[in-house]
């Protein structure tokens, strides 16, 4: 679906300004890390689809390099959601040969290869060795085919999602089986998540979107706690989504309640010994607010050694390593867990010394 296509009535939702445009982009300087590029964020939801997007967003500002650090599966908690979506690729797409679209650092692929799966991916940031893997992004000139396409957290960063599903279609034949996996945006409504908006991010789903999307969808839900929801398509039924009758859907007037609660609470310590545990999305915008809020917290942590010694786009911030942020945390520091999935594993990591807030997981 181009941009001139979307025909609809926009309503905007949500707006704010100078967000970073790769907030997984580390950074070698401080000082160069505060330049990054950064764009704006005007959400609307289009009447006539449904469908929810970034009208402000400008796709000629998005270079992907090697500098790009989004691994997750460091983690074992995350390694074991990606277990659990090998399970539903297991029950879709068994002895099937696969491509996996924006494959990332090549963990998931090389789970599945592991698993018996013949797989060929492709994404500009991969830094491995896997003869598997081709680093460049997917067009039908590459004259790739397979009967099952994967699509993980990809779909939310194309402009134009209808119009890229359809370009994977054509380009595989005009038949194939996909499996899809984007952020959950009722999940972020909900939870009144104003650090899962991004300026990376045009595309905003959810379930609804993706059933008047496909003609035919064999299984779909919600999976690593809600945050993400996943589809298994027939990507053959791709089609413009239309929306009959309104939806229902109502954006949160509230959704920004906890900025002046956290940044409240943070200025009312008596010490500055805080931090924030997620160098990645959530912990780049969470610090950003924290900042436009009048409060600095200087100690960012993460378990990913690529993240470790750079810096954050927008604040600067450099990221520690937990052993690191151990030592110039004072034991009962307040710790902002950005996302609670990994809460006992930041627990255990640290000993259970401190003080650990998960910011994601309330509900207004």
């Amino acid at each position: 679906m181009s941009a001139g296509s979307r025909a609809g009535r926009l309503t905007q939702l949500y707006s704010v300004s100078d967000l970073p445009v790769l907030q997984n982009r580390m950074f070698a300087s401080a000082e160069e890390a505060r330049n990054c590029v950064k764009g704006n964020v005007v959400l609307v939801q289009d009447s006539a689809s449904g469908l929810i997007f970034n009208r402000a967003f400008k796709p000629e500002l998005m270079q992907y390099d090697a500098s790009y650090q989004n691994e997750q599966a460091i983690s074992e908690v995350f390694r074991h959601h990606l277990q659990n979506v090998a399970t539903v690729i297991e029950r879709h797409f068994s002895g099937l040969p696969l491509i996996e679209v924006g494959c990332g650092k090549g963990h998931f692929l090389e789970q599945l290869q592991a698993a018996g799966f013949s797989i060929t991916g492709l994404d500009p940031t991969y830094e491995g060795s896997n003869p598997a893997v081709i680093r460049e992004y997917f067009t039908p000139e590459i004259g790739l085919h397979a009967q099952g396409i994967i699509l993980r957290h990809v779909l939310e960063h194309v402009q134009d999602p209808v119009s890229f599903l359809a370009m994977l279609r054509d380009a595989n034949g005009g038949k194939g089986k996909i499996y899809l996996e984007v952020p959950c945006f009722d999940w972020i409504c909900e939870h009144r998540a104003w650090f899962d908006i991004f300026y990376e991010h045009v595309n905003y789903f959810r379930l609804s979107d993706f059933r008047r999307m496909f003609e035919v969808v064999y299984e779909s839900g919600h999976v690593f706690d809600g945050q993400y929801l996943y589809v298994v398509a027939d990507l053959a039924g791709i089609r413009q989504p239309a929306l009959d009758e309104p939806d229902g859907f109502e954006f949160p007037a509230d959704f920004l309640a906890t900025v002046d609660r956290y940044a409240s609470a943070l200025n009312a310590r008596t010490s500055n010994n805080a931090a924030i545990w997620g160098g990645a999305s959530k912990g780049v915008i969470f610090a950003l607010f924290m900042r436009r809020a009048g409060v600095e917290l200087e100690v960012v942590v993460d378990i990913n050694p690529a993240k470790q010694g750079k810096y954050l786009p927008s604040t600067g911030l450099r990221v520690r390593s937990p052993e690191q942020a151990m030592q110039l945390l004072a034991p009962g520091a307040d710790i902002f867990v950005m996302n609670g999935n990994y809460l006992r594993e930041v627990a255990k990591t640290t000993k259970h010394r401190f003080n650990y807030l998960t910011v994601d997981h309330e509900r207004i």
